[in-house]
């Protein structure tokens, strides 16, 4: 989806395809057809524009296979789809019955994850639309947060500083441009915004003009970062944000309550890690790597702040009370993106990747109903661009 920013620039919103994982050529076209045209005309769009995750295996068969790429080209065209930006944190393996840890590997300090980068950044080269010159990678944020120490940190700076050479080489030859976006993740060596800052301002920092960050409102919020202060720390610092993920986290405001931790029991599941935070009255912030353990955990959170939760609920969802979602910080972070005298980033892509794991009450139950739901969060993010004065094209 395209929306025309008061100041005349292009704003592209799409939803990420990690939702339907596929590890084959034929899996990822059978979404097209099976999943991402349906939305599509749910929205009464000719044209829609969405966020390939393209597993590795795919990847390095379609960069092998020109016909490959022809025929994912044609796919796409045919289904009215378009492609600005691809989500690469996921390697493979994300559609597993339990992935949990395994979304980190391979990390920043490997040649294997700035290769399957590159290949990538060289596939969406040649699937950005003829009228569009620039596309986005988001990634994962170097690495988990262990093990890694300062000999790991020299290695992932390094690969990012090669990569941006050959994302430079790539621009030269097609006269694409592609750039990479780092991801904050709660858990991860850069968890927030302010860790963002310190890698990409450093002094091994890879050049701004290829690598910058990808807000994700979840994994903002569930941080318990501030939206404008967050959004100040990166533009103060000249760090770009170079794409934005439009999500929402779970909130529990009284997480000692019995009923509330009922109701926070019910999203605990064996898929994927659900990293919980909980804001102490003093502003700290204590940290659990998933739900169950914040909950019954050897050491559980002691429960005397509010707890913010990293299980992307659907953005017109609402929880069953006491529960609630983060959508107010979205919200705000999309009014800074976007709402100012020019957009701060041109691709947005809401990613609800766990519409199977969420409790029955919320989860569909079949293609139809997915393909609803997410109509549904697209037209609520395309409602709150509108709101602030973008204008939605053809």
């Amino acid at each position: 989806m395209r929306f025309r920013h008061p100041s005349g620039e292009l704003v592209h919103l799409a939803y990420c395809t990690n939702v339907h994982p596929a590890e084959t050529l034929d899996g990822v076209l059978a979404q097209l057809s099976e999943h991402c045209a349906p939305v599509r005309r749910r929205l009464g769009r000719e044209r829609l524009g969405i966020g390939l995750w393209l597993a590795a295996d795919v990847v390095a068969a379609l960069g092998d296979d020109l016909a490959a790429r022809r025929t994912l080209a044609d796919a796409l065209r045919r289904e009215g789809l378009e492609v600005v930006t691809l989500n690469g944190f996921p390697y493979r393996g994300f559609g597993g019955a339990r992935v949990k840890y395994r979304v980190y590997q391979p990390d920043w300090t490997t040649d294997q994850r700035r290769e399957h980068t590159r290949q990538l950044a060289t596939l969406l080269a040649g699937l950005l639309p003829d009228d569009i010159a620039d596309g986005t990678i988001s990634t994962l944020p170097l690495a988990w947060r262990t093990p890694f120490d300062a000999t790991d940190a020299g290695r992932a700076m390094s690969q990012l500083g090669r990569l941006a050479g050959e994302l430079d080489q790539l621009a030269e030859r097609t006269g694409r441009s592609v750039r990479l976006a780092l991801e904050p993740e709660p858990g991860c060596v850069v968890e927030t915004t302010t860790q963002a800052v310190r890698v990409l301002t450093g002094p091994d920092a890879p050049p701004a003009h290829r690598v910058g960050v990808c807000l994700d409102t979840c994994h903002l919020a569930t941080a318990f970062e501030d939206p404008d202060e967050a959004l100040d720390r990166l533009t103060g610092q000249r760090v770009p944000v170079v794409k934005a993920q439009l999500s929402a986290a779970l909130h529990a405001e009284h997480p000692d309550r019995p009923e509330v931790r009922a109701a926070l029991a019910d999203f605990v599941e064996d898929r994927f890690l659900h990293q919980t935070r909980e804001r102490g009255a003093d502003g700290t912030v204590a940290a659990r790597d998933d739900l169950d353990e914040a909950l019954d955990g050897v050491h559980p959170l002691p429960a005397t702040g509010p707890w913010r939760v990293h299980h992307h609920i659907p953005l017109h969802a609402k929880p069953a009370a006491p529960l609630a979602t983060t959508l107010p910080v979205l919200e705000r972070a999309l009014a800074r993106l976007v709402g100012g005298d020019r957009p701060l980033t041109h691709h947005l892509e809401v990613e609800t990747y766990t519409w199977q794991v969420l409790p029955p009450a919320l989860r569909p139950t079949d293609a139809d109903q997915l393909a609803d739901g997410i109509a549904a969060e697209l037209a609520l993010a395309r409602d709150l661009l509108t709101a602030l004065g973008l204008k939605e094209l053809p």
